[in-house]
């Protein structure tokens, strides 16, 4: 798997409290160490020879969302759905 910066992802187990909360979130809608899969993160930078990439929640909180650093090997990319096309109107 090849991550980009900007990928939408899945993380294996839900991290993000080691990164601290966002202002104004309460610690109910973050886990540590449960599956993750309902919630999608953005890649912001991958290291891949050090197996390391930075993400944040997605889509981002009103105040920003925090950035941390995690295994690439807890990374599972997120399949968006494909757009509908439209008939164009000539």
């Amino acid at each position: 798997m090849t991550l980009h910066q900007g990928d939408c992802v899945h993380l294996t187990t839900d991290v993000a409290i080691s990164a601290g909360l966002p202002s104004g979130e309460s610690a109910s809608t973050w886990t540590i160490g449960e599956p993750a899969h309902s919630s999608v993160y953005q890649v912001i930078g991958v290291d891949a020879p050090r197996d390391r990439c930075w993400v944040r929640r997605w889509p981002l909180a009103r105040n920003g969302s925090p950035v941390f650093e995690v295994s690439i090997r807890q990374v599972e990319l997120h399949h968006l759905a494909q757009a509908q096309s439209y008939p164009s109107r000539s």
